[in-house]
């Protein structure tokens, strides 16, 4: 590589590295401010655990939800439970 191949090519991977520091930086925030959602969910008196769960249920596909909460209830009431 010559000279000028390797300073453009140093500035732009200076730049690539400060974008992801950006982001993970923006990432950390959203996480702490998820936190404080969570803890003013507890301190509501909601179950958390159960929020979560609803969180993750509609992030999901809802085919694939669909497909697992079937299987779910297949595997209830193999082993007696019913819901």
């Amino acid at each position: 590589m010559t000279e000028v191949a390797l300073s453009n090519s140093d500035g732009q991977l200076q730049a690539i590295i400060e974008r992801i520091e950006f982001v993970n930086n923006e990432i950390k925030e959203k996480q702490e401010d998820r936190k404080e959602i969570y803890l003013e969910a507890k301190s509501s008196g909601l179950d958390v655990a159960a929020i979560r769960a609803v969180v993750r249920m509609r992030a999901e596909d809802p085919q694939k939800r669909e497909e697992r909460e079937t299987q779910i209830d297949i595997y209830l009431k193999s082993l007696g439970m019913f819901r």
